[in-house]
């Protein structure tokens, strides 16, 4: 089946929208963004991780190029090595309270550069490694689906016992022996 014959044509200012560098909304966008999710893929599919940390913790080198830092995690390194295998990456920024969000496509590099990771500072420690995406094309997106699903509502706020702690879910998923304590989470001085 054709999509297009199911659909009707995108209106031409969602076409005319997708810039091939970031123009200054953007770059302010990215600035106050303390959140985004990165898509890659490889041979066996594709997947999505969360990233995080203080606004602005993603750089823009310059208007086709950002660094996205590394920071320390589960070392499951399902990212990068993804953007090993296939350099096409998608990310989507959020900023808290702002409906719409900020698309970037574009192919990634991991970097182990001390140039690039020297960039970020704190408490005298940088990243691992910087991911480095060449934007192919960026572009806001509407807020429709964050309002339909209410997601800056605070009456939507769903209390945080109405899920098992992180470390409950860890233990019943994993069925490794060991208490499961609360989860710490801290937020950094980035």
């Amino acid at each position: 089946m054709n999509l297009r014959d199911t659909y009707p044509p995108a209106l031409e200012r969602a076409i005319l929208k997708a810039q091939p560098a970031l123009d200054a909304h953007m770059r302010a966008f990215i600035a106050l963004s303390p959140f985004l999710c990165l898509g890659t893929s490889n041979e066996s599919g594709a997947d999505v991780t969360p990233r995080g940390d203080a606004p602005g913790f993603v750089h823009v080198l310059d208007e086709r190029t950002q660094l996205v830092p590394d920071w320390p995690g589960n070392n499951r390194l399902d990212a990068l090595s993804n953007v090993q295998a296939n350099a096409a990456v998608g990310l989507l920024f959020f900023v808290p309270g702002v409906f719409e969000t900020l698309r970037v496509n574009g192919r990634a590099a991991v970097s182990f550069d001390a140039a690039l990771t020297g960039r970020w500072n704190v408490h005298g420690r940088q990243p691992r490694s910087v991911l480095r995406v060449a934007i192919d094309e960026a572009f806001m997106h509407c807020g429709k689906a964050p309002i339909r699903a209410k997601l800056w509502a605070p009456e939507a706020q769903v209390e945080r016992s109405a899920l098992a702690t992180f470390g409950q879910m860890l233990k019943d998923q994993t069925r490794l022996p060991g208490e499961a304590g609360p989860t710490v989470l801290r937020r950094s001085a980035r």
